[in-house]
């Protein structure tokens, strides 16, 4: 099957299955020397393209934050139990072209801290930058993904595999030009994790949420993104 119309089959099946939008990203990409990250092609050494796939999440689970930080976590890990099914029937069906492929853990704060390296806090590979590679949105101030259609409110999975899909393109801005005047995901951080030069004390972010917040998420940093 020609790379073009298997592409568009695992598009089409993605949202068949739920996905509110899909991403592939040229595993090429991490090879980039401004990309200081783990490369996916530490975890498959053939590896040809990343697929980003993600669901929206419901306003209604960050307009109350910080109340309801309980029911808050639980939407978000019930979006990332709708991922981790369409990932393995995507995973399937790109099997059953003649590839292989596995599902990365998601990143972030549902569940990447407890499996990112302890003392980096840094996944096997960056999905957000594949996300970015993929065209799904740029980095945002508060070192989330902002996508072009939904902003940060979203939640997502990663395929590694050596399909050669059809990669989209991607902007050449990096970061969201839209946080430039903005700063309010930074002014609103509890711990002050987020700095206005674009840093992030990553440790600070998880000790608040593993120990301050009992393994709850915080979310604020997302609440008030205008995008």
């Amino acid at each position: 099957m020609a790379p073009k119309e298997m592409t568009d089959k695992l598009i089409n099946l993605s949202k068949s299955l739920g996905a509110d939008f899909i991403g592939i990203a040229d595993s090429k990409g991490f090879l980039n020397p401004e990309y200081q990250g783990n490369k996916p092609q530490d975890i498959m050494e053939n590896c040809k393209s990343i697929v980003i796939v993600g669901v929206t999440i419901p306003n209604g689970c960050f307009e109350p934050l910080p109340k309801g930080r309980a029911e808050y976590t639980n939407t978000l890990m019930a979006g990332t139990a709708t991922l981790r099914i369409i990932g393995f029937k995507l995973l399937k069906f790109i099997e059953e072209l003649g590839y292989i492929a596995t599902l990365a853990p998601s990143e972030g704060s549902e569940f990447g801290y407890w499996y990112a390296d302890k003392e980096t806090l840094k996944a096997d590979f960056s999905m957000k930058y594949a996300c970015y590679l993929s065209g799904i949105g740029k980095f945002g101030l508060n070192h989330l993904v902002i996508t072009d259609k939904f902003g940060p409110r979203v939640r997502m999975a990663a395929i590694i595999t050596d399909a050669p899909f059809v990669a989209n393109s991607h902007s050449s801005e990096f970061i969201d030009s839209r946080c430039k005047d903005c700063n309010k995901c930074i002014d609103i951080c509890p711990v002050s994790a987020l700095s206005r030069d674009g840093t992030i004390q990553r440790q600070k972010c998880r000790d608040y949420m593993f120990n301050d917040l009992g393994g709850l998420r915080c979310g604020m940093c997302i609440k008030v993104c205008p995008l």
